[in-house]
């Protein structure tokens, strides 16, 4: 556990507002400009990028529905995409 760990502080200033710092930017995969998530477990707070938060939340919702509608190889989707084209067309 203590391999993946990473250690930095920020100062708190008077508005509540921090400087992430660099290297933790970094690792975030965060810019100026983005936003980032605060995900509160107890006593602790993650901070992750969230668009990439998002997307972890949005394959977990999505996760089976693939199966449930009975997609399960290539050739069905392929055979999906036909048809939703046919659709379209004559629509």
């Amino acid at each position: 556990m203590l391999a993946n760990m990473f250690v930095d502080n920020a100062k708190v200033m008077a508005k509540g507002q921090i400087t992430i710092p660099k290297d933790i930017r970094k690792i975030l995969g965060v810019a100026s400009g983005d936003r980032i998530t605060f995900i509160v477990e107890g006593n602790s707070v993650r901070i992750v990028n969230s668009a990439i938060y998002a997307m972890q939340v949005l394959q977990k919702e999505m996760a089976g529905e693939a199966e449930r509608a009975g997609i399960n190889s290539d050739d069905d989707i392929v055979a999906l995409v036909k048809e939703l084209r046919t659709e379209d067309k004559s629509a």
